[in-house]
């Protein structure tokens, strides 16, 4: 407002106006010229305002609902006062941004909008910033599903939770309301998406640490870390920044069942360095080594012979681990645990936890390891053996153990024997399991000993009377006797005897008139064979009457021969007339007529 317009104003309060004021002046109608450049100069303004850009304005009244901004000293334009409440202290003056959405609306008003400008520029920087791979601070704004709502230059981006920190996050919540440093991993413009990591961060610094750590490193150097994490096969240790990896085994010099029986989290401990490896960055670290060998003070008598006490840690098929100190174990073999044989699995013995009394069979100190023996500790049964079980003696055991080949019986705890299938039954069976079972009490005969070896032979057929005796007492062969037909086979039939049963072939079951004896039919039949070593009697029924007719054909084939010789002699003292006749004669003798 000029000079003129104000003097003007003043005067219009007055009751009486200055002689000097200028009305045309005040009317608009003098100095036309002036007016025009003024109008020229608004203009020029209004032609640099393009709608779609951000430009630059200056604040000129601030309100509760609206915000007023100038552009080029000459546009106005009306900006909602909420899309300033990031900035509480906005006042007039300030140099604001502003998108233009349209040049003039109906009031003849620029419409503008400061948050679209905003918007605008913040995805330049943030494009910038990812193109540049920058550094960038947040403002943490609030947790959500799977991650952090970060503010990045007005832009609301996303923190996963894999991204927020190198090690495992418990609480997300302590970095709500934190200002912190990112980069910006991934954009989508079009679906105004931005993803941002604090972990890279992390993960650089650590890298740098890790090498100057590394190059630092050496064998045997102690540390001092932080139990970061604990797995079933290890323990981390951050070394500051830097992760090493205590495996389970050099936790400790006892057996460890799992790693938290030893340390546990955020745990402040001292390792030593056993292996580093600088191209793939691993760190081998024990914490067992920074205390001596159990093995090292283990006491210096103790020696093969002497008794121990220790618990069972260990065990396995093969046997079980005894620890009598802690790192200091001994095996005990299955075939030390007992006396019996039957003992195949340390689990049938011993279980996890067991306090047991050993005896040391053998110790190696250089090599740290050391062989125990329980049964040694208990009376061995197989001394004075045949003493107690004599060999012929009739005893009495247990059935244990039922197999193809024969059966295993316990005469005591500890003295097993084995009743062959061929020395169970005097009869031929297929398996043993037709005469007995396990747990079947039997009596057996003492037969043979293997005393190095801890085996016995029994019997059981040897307590009762072969039946072949009587077999063969009864049934000689070339007897003739009778039996009935049983039961058939392709090969022949079962034939029943009186207190016997034997076996004819086919061939030998043909009856004197051709036709073949058939089941039910009772038969005289001659003893062929007796096979002792199979139990069996072969028979014939054909031989009974075959032999009959052989006998009286060779009866008169005998006869016959002794008529002949006497004619013979007849005919060298006859005459010559007799010859003739005695021809005759003797050719009919030769037919049988």
């Amino acid at each position: 407002m000029s000079e003129e317009i104000k003097k003007a104003t003043g005067m219009l309060n007055a009751s009486i106006a200055p002689e000097d004021f200028n009305w045309e002046e005040f009317e608009g109608t003098a100095d036309s010229s002036k007016k025009e450049d003024d109008r020229k100069a608004y203009d020029q303004t209004l032609s640099k305002i393009v709608e779609g850009e951000v430009v630059e304005g200056e604040v000129t009244a601030v309100g509760k609902r609206e915000v007023v901004v100038t552009i080029g000293g000459k546009s106005e334009g009306v900006i909602a006062a909420p899309e300033f409440r990031y900035n509480p202290d906005l006042k007039v003056g300030d140099k604001v941004e502003v998108y233009v959405e349209n040049a003039e609306d109906k009031k003849g008003q620029l419409v503008l909008s400061h948050r679209k400008a905003r918007t605008l520029k913040s995805w330049d920087r943030v494009n910038e910033a990812y193109e540049k791979d920058e550094i960038v601070k947040g403002y943490v704004k609030t947790r959500t599903k799977g991650g952090m709502i970060v503010d990045v230059f007005g832009i609301e981006a996303f923190l996963p939770g894999s991204q927020i920190d190198i090690k495992p996050i418990r609480d997300y919540d302590q970095f709500v309301d934190q200002t912190i440093d990112f980069k910006i991993v991934k954009i989508n413009p079009d679906g105004h998406n931005v993803v941002v990591s604090h972990k890279v961060l992390l993960e650089a610094e650590q890298e740098a640490r890790r090498a100057e750590l590394i190059s630092k490193l050496e064998k045997g150097q102690v540390l001092e870390g932080v139990v970061k994490n604990i797995t079933n096969y290890g323990v981390f240790v951050d070394l500051g920044g830097v992760d090493g990896l205590i495996h389970i085994t050099d936790l400790s010099w006892g057996r460890v069942n799992h790693p938290e029986e030893i340390v546990s989290l955020d745990e402040k401990i001292k390792v030593v360095v056993l292996d580093f490896n600088e191209n793939q960055k691993r760190i081998a670290l024990g914490l067992k080594q920074l205390t001596p060998h159990p093995w090292d003070s283990l006491n210096p008598d103790l020696k093969a012979g002497d008794k121990v006490k220790g618990k069972v840690v260990l065990i396995a098929d093969y046997g079980a681990f005894i620890e009598i100190e802690p790192g200091v174990e001994g095996l005990v073999h299955v075939s030390e645990m007992s006396w019996s044989p039957r003992l195949h699995s340390a689990q049938e013995f011993l279980k996890i936890g067991d306090e047991v009394e050993a005896q040391v069979l053998s110790i190696d100190r250089e090599a740290r390891k050391m062989s125990l023996g329980l049964k040694q500790l208990t009376v061995n049964p197989w001394e004075n053996i045949r003493e107690k079980y004599p060999v012929g003696s009739k005893q009495t055991a247990t059935v244990r153990n039922v197999t193809n080949f024969g059966v295993f019986a316990e005469l005591e705890d500890g003295v097993e024997g084995l009743v062959h299938i061929s020395d169970l039954s005097w009869n031929k069976i297929k398996h043993p399991s037709e005469v007995v079972a396990p747990g079947d009490t039997i009596e057996v005969q003492i037969l043979d000993f293997d005393e190095a070896n801890h085996k016995l032979s029994l019997g059981r057929k040897q307590l009762t009377p072969n039946p072949w005796d009587a077999i063969e007492a009864n049934f000689p062969v070339g007897s003739t006797v009778e039996g009935t037909v049983a039961s058939t086979t392709d090969k022949g039939a079962n034939i029943t005897l009186e207190g016997a049963e034997g076996f004819a072939f086919n061939r030998e079951l043909v009856k004197e008139d051709g036709k073949q004896a058939v089941v039910g039919e009772t038969l005289p039949f001659k003893v062929v064979e007796l096979r002792r070593s199979t139990n069996r009697i072969l028979l014939s029924h054909l031989r009974t009457y075959q032999e009959v007719k052989e006998k009286a054909a060779e009866r008169e084939a005998v006869s016959t021969s002794k008529a002949v010789k006497s004619i013979n002699k007849a005919v060298e003292k006859t005459t010559l007339g007799d010859i003739d006749a005695l021809a005759a004669l003797k050719e009919k003798l030769e037919k049988g007529e």
